[in-house]
């Protein structure tokens, strides 16, 4: 039996190992194929991207070169969800949809956060990415590892919050999976989902913050499961 391609797209500040703690969960039903934007992990030495229109390029380029003849699915945490989004989209101009699309940790297209996080002061920047969770307070505290890390976190948050045209108008025709933690801002505006696509939306809120998806393991693995129907 051929195993479905899944390709993992990464939260702002994250990498290719960002999905580790569910790998051994899922690499029995797919082949993992976690993917990374430049500046981090095993890319540390290429130039951080700040712009959504390269970042998207970039996510689909990767794709391109990994996609075969096996049906895949696409997951994205958060600013992955986003980019994810728009890569299905440049995929299906080519004619290459995923069997669906697990968005979790973000409530869609076109709902903006209150707090513009990417151009912070430091210490306003800290009390953000704290209440947001995910990072531990031996990065937070140790100055050296934060500097590092830093840098990269505010790439990414501008990604996502700065102004884009490139989700306006896009509507896909993938399935989507949508899921948010109960404690995340606009989880309540989680069915958004179903305007921007023409086929079906599956929602749910599981209990927990902008980083949910450790506590729920097996749910998120019955959900991508799903995702393969």
């Amino acid at each position: 039996m051929i195993k479905p391609d899944l390709f993992l797209l990464h939260y702002a500040g994250g990498n290719i190992y960002s999905f580790n703690f569910i790998k051994p969960y899922l690499k029995r039903y797919y082949n993992l194929i976690p993917l990374e934007l430049p500046g981090r992990g095993k890319r540390i030495r290429e130039k951080l991207l700040f712009d959504e229109d390269l970042a998207v390029e970039d996510i689909l380029n990767q794709m391109l070169n990994h996609l075969s003849d096996n049906p895949f699915l696409v997951w994205g945490h958060s600013m992955g969800a986003k980019l994810g989004f728009l890569v299905i989209n440049e995929l299906e101009k080519r004619k290459l949809a995923p069997l669906g699309f697990l968005a979790t940790g973000n409530p869609g297209p076109n709902i903006k956060s209150g707090t513009q996080r990417y151009d912070l002061p430091k210490q306003e920047f800290i009390s953000e990415l704290k209440t947001l969770g995910g990072i531990g307070d031996e990065v937070i505290e140790n100055e050296d590892l934060f500097n590092f890390f830093e840098p990269i976190i505010r790439a990414d948050f501008e990604i996502v919050e700065k102004e884009s045209s490139l989700s306006n108008n896009v509507k896909i025709s993938t399935p989507i999976f949508a899921c948010m933690g109960d404690e995340e801002e606009h989880c309540d505006k989680i069915e958004n989902w179903q305007q921007y696509t023409t086929n079906r939306i599956t929602s749910r809120l599981l209990k927990g913050n902008h980083f949910f998806i450790y506590d729920h393991v097996e749910e998120i693995v019955k959900l991508i499961r799903r995702c393969s129907k």
